[in-house]
């Protein structure tokens, strides 16, 4: 829906950071944001949303959140417990726990340490720095277009490459996957469709636009935002909802990378809180805790609003028709054209900025963020954080 000058005269600041929590009628106020969200984590409105996508009942995802953020607090130490033998992790919804993985080599002192963190153990043949080698291995091979993607899953301990239902006997395809099991433990498995980005033509009364393309605004940053790379290059002008200039894009990378950031003035200013578009309350951000795979998270963006799902990978390189992504990490949450550059997040901490995948928010589909972190280091930013 088209939004007034007056609703925005409160909200100015809200939209130079994205919509992570977006979904319904209109946005909730900046005041209305601070009280609700600092109150609680969890407000009746975020679990009626990750009951409607994730299917849970009320009672599970108040569990189910408790449980991710107690999983994202001991995620480091537990790597740390694991040391060289480590094999990577994830919070498994059936036991709603950490569970870290353990090459078959790793002394019983190494997984009491691990277990004493309060994590649970599985034993693993490969360990995450093999696994990792074997993925940068195949990132040096160039993919064909029937190639989808590939990522490291630790649940699995083997490199997954993704290939476009119907195209996996092409030539092409199958010289590709024959060199990547040359590079160590693959599995192959198939999707839907090619991933896309969610950029889209200009549409009056979105968040902000450069040139003929819209997208959604990601996090707040001291001075600015943080945002999709495909959305802008350095230098390029952006404009608000109302058509008023809000600042320049200053760094741009895409592809290899998909991220951006631009800097404020002109009357915009930038505050630790994500929009609600009226589904959830406005809410505070209050760090960047990143979240293990298999952990719930939400997104928004300018057009499809508010959408829940998990964390399916990380660390996966996406091939678009413009060329490869790496570092990014794969969700069940949907997503459409126009959502590019808004926020993935995880209670209150920061996750990234949507950068593309296949579907839409009809049938279902996967996206892919690029992680805020590495956002923040590659410029030398400050997430703002209340």
């Amino acid at each position: 829906m088209r939004r007034t000058r007056l609703t925005y005269a409160g909200l100015a600041a809200l939209l130079v950071f994205g919509g992570w929590t977006a979904g319904g009628t209109g946005p909730a106020s900046a005041s209305d944001s601070a009280s609700a969200s600092a109150s609680a984590s969890a407000s009746a409105e975020l679990l009626r949303a990750m009951q409607r996508d994730l299917r849970l009942s009320k009672e599970r995802a108040e569990d189910r959140l408790a449980a991710e953020r107690t999983a994202m607090d001991i995620a480091s130490e537990a790597r740390g417990a694991a040391g060289s033998a480590y094999g990577g992790s994830w919070f498994d919804a059936a036991s709603e726990r950490l569970t870290v993985a353990v090459t078959a080599k790793a002394p019983p002192s190494t997984v009491r340490k691990v277990r004493a963190t309060g994590a649970g153990v599985r034993t693993v043949a490969h360990s995450a720095r093999e696994l990792d080698a074997t993925k940068a291995r195949i990132d040096r091979l160039s993919a064909p277009s029937g190639v989808s993607s590939w990522h490291v899953d630790p649940v699995a301990n083997t490199v997954v490459v993704n290939v476009v239902r119907g195209r996996k006997t092409d030539n092409d395809v199958r010289r590709f996957v024959s060199r990547a099991r040359e590079a160590g433990p693959v599995t192959v498995d198939t999707v839907a469709a090619a991933p896309r980005t969610f950029a889209a033509g200009t549409v009056g009364g979105d968040p902000y636009h450069t040139g003929n393309v819209r997208c959604s605004i990601g996090f707040s940053v001291h001075g600015g935002f943080v945002t999709a790379g495909h959305c802008g290059r350095p230098g390029a002008a952006v404009r608000g909802w109302d058509g008023t200039h809000i600042g320049t894009f200053q760094g741009s990378s895409f592809p290899d990378n998909d991220y951006a950031w631009v800097s404020v003035g002109s009357g915009w200013w930038t505050v630790p809180v994500v929009l609600g578009w009226g589904t959830v309350p406005d809410r505070l951000v209050r760090g960047s805790a990143e979240a293990p795979v298999g952990t719930s998270v939400c997104r928004s963006g300018s057009t499809t609003h508010w959408h829940c799902g998990t964390v399916l990978a990380k660390n996966e390189t996406v091939n678009y028709s413009q060329g490869a992504v790496h570092q990014m990490t794969k969700t069940s949450v949907c997503a459409e054209p126009g959502d590019s550059g808004g926020s993935f997040i995880t209670g209150d901490q920061a996750q990234g900025v949507t950068s593309g995948g296949w579907g839409n928010c009809s049938g279902g589909g996967q996206t892919w963020f690029q992680p805020v972190n590495e956002i923040l280091a590659r410029y030398g930013l400050r997430l703002h954080t209340a």
